[in-house]
C-alpha cells in the first residue's frame, strides 16, 4: 500500500488541510496518509492552548470519518526524519523554503543536502508569497489556497475542520 505523511500542527485543522489529505491521495493513490504533529513543532512558536493531546484527540476524530487517514505523534522535527519510511511527502511551499534553510541544519548545506536527497517524492501545496518548482506543485483548485489556520485561530471559524469547530477549542 502506497503511504503518505503530512506533517503539520494542525492548530486548527482546517478544511484545506483535508482538501490538501484529499487531493494527495487522489493524485498519488495513497492508501493512507498520516497527519504527522511534532511534539515540538521546528520553527513554531510552542502552542500550550489547546494541548498537543486535545490538538490530537480532535484529528482523531477526524480519522473516524476519513479511515484513509491516520494521526501520528512523534518526537522528530525535520521533514526528511519525519517522512522517513513514506512513499510521498506532503508539505506546503512555506515548509519547501525552510527546508532549503542551512540554519534547521546547524548551518550545514551538506546535512541540508542530504535531508532534502532522503526526501520521498514531494508534493508542494501552493502558498501566496512563496515559490517552489512546477513539477512539485499538488493541484488543489483556488478555493482553498487561502486559507490558513491563523485566520480559524482569528474568528473565521467557518475554515475550521468540522471537528475541530465542535470541539469549541478554538472558540474566539
Amino acid at each position: 500500500m502506497t503511504s503518505g505523511v503530512f506533517p503539520g500542527t494542525f492548530n486548527p485543522p482546517t478544511i484545506a488541510h483535508l482538501a490538501i489529505a484529499e487531493a494527495a491521495r487522489r493524485t498519488y493513490r495513497l492508501g493512507r496518509l498520516d497527519l504527522v504533529v511534532s511534539r515540538v513543532p521546528l520553527g513554531k512558536d510552542e502552542v500550550s492552548i489547546p494541548s498537543l493531546d486535545e490538538r490530537i484527540t480532535v484529528l482523531r476524530s477526524i480519522t473516524r470519518r476519513l479511515p484513509w487517514l491516520g494521526v501520528v505523534v512523534s518526537d522528530s522535527q525535520l521533514i526528511a526524519d519525519l517522512a522517513t519510511g513514506y512513499d510521498v511527502v506532503v508539505m506546503g511551499a512555506d515548509k519547501w523554503q525552510q527546508i532549503h534553510d542551512v540554519a534547521f541544519y546547524d548551518g550545514s548545506p551538506v546535512a541540508r543536502d542530504e535531508a532534502i536527497a532522503s526526501l520521498p517524492r514531494i508534493a508542494v501545496v501552493p502558498r501566496s508569497g512563496f515559490e517552489a518548482p512546477a513539477d512539485l506543485l499538488l493541484d488543489l483548485g483556488e478555493a482553498h489556497l487561502s486559507i490558513s489556520s491563523s485566520r480559524a485561530r482569528n474568528g473565521e471559524i467557518g475554515l475550521m475542520a468540522p471537528e475541530a469547530r465542535a470541539s469549541g477549542l478554538w472558540a474566539p
